[in-house]
């Protein structure tokens, strides 16, 4: 019985997490303390305090729909499936723009599959040799109106991005909060595309990935890393374990993909 196991290759996508992991700007990082130690009481316990968008974690439709899903009441079925890593790292640049042309002229995307996302900008993690908190947060690449559409007609099971948010960061709450950063960008989208970052991201299109997608329980996890690099544009099963977690609108969670062993 499952004698098929010792042929499937595992990939763990999930970033470290830590008390010195960043969380999404403004919200709270994960504190840990013990409790409890071996000495004197024959035992370590810690309690931890924290988020849910902090490290590789799951935003579930909760997070920006009010009759969302939580995260106790997604399916397995949802969670788990076929799916494709899209390697982007050769396009990726701060502040850049993705599309749907740029992931289906390297993969074959099928109707229900699950989306992983290689910017590239998990080598600014917290924990990589090249780290660089603002650049992983702040100038990651995202997509327009044009990409949530497309996945609406794909009918993606989940999406999985590399990077502080499936969002591009200038169209999230970070574009008020960082005008130095919002001016860069808008200077790089004059000069590449000749359009302003309003005509990029009107009113309308606000943090589309969220609030046009989750109604339609096409949810996301963000902040991936570990193994991605060594499965670049290839069709696997893919995986995300969050918590059963009632009640919750997200869920920091590990994320992995099997393949066969060669």
């Amino acid at each position: 019985m499952l004698n098929f196991w010792d042929k499937v290759q595992m990939y763990d996508l999930t970033q470290g997490l830590s008390h010195l992991t960043p969380p999404w700007p403004t919200y709270e990082p994960l504190q840990v303390k013990f409790f409890k130690r071996l000495t004197p009481n024959g035992a370590n316990g810690q309690l931890i305090t924290t988020s849910n968008h902090v490290g590789t974690h799951l935003d579930g439709s909760l997070h920006f729909c009010t009759h969302g899903r939580d995260i106790a009441s997604i399916p397995l079925e949802d969670l788990i499936g076929p799916g494709v890593v899209v390697d982007l790292s050769d396009i990726a640049e701060d502040y850049g723009i993705y599309t749907s042309k740029d992931i289906t002229d390297r993969v074959e995307v099928k109707k229900g599959d699950i989306l992983i996302i290689n910017t590239g900008y998990h080598k600014y993690g917290w924990d990589q040799p090249e780290a660089d908190e603002r650049r992983y947060m702040l100038r990651h690449p995202g997509p327009t109106k044009e990409f949530s559409k497309w996945c609406q007609e794909m009918d993606i099971k989940w999406i999985g991005v590399d990077c502080g948010s499936a969002d591009h960061p200038m169209n999230t709450k970070i574009r008020d909060w960082e005008p130095k950063e919002a001016k860069k960008a808008d200077a790089y989208l004059q000069a590449k595309y000749g359009k302003s970052l309003e005509e990029f991201f009107p009113d309308d299109d606000y943090q589309l990935m969220h609030i046009d997608l989750f109604p339609d329980d096409i949810i996301h996890a963000e902040n991936l890393g570990g193994e991605i690099d060594k499965i670049l544009n290839k069709r696997l099963i893919i995986g995300c374990y969050p918590w059963r977690f009632v009640g919750g609108e997200s869920s920091i969670c590990r994320i992995v993909a099997y393949d066969e062993k060669e």
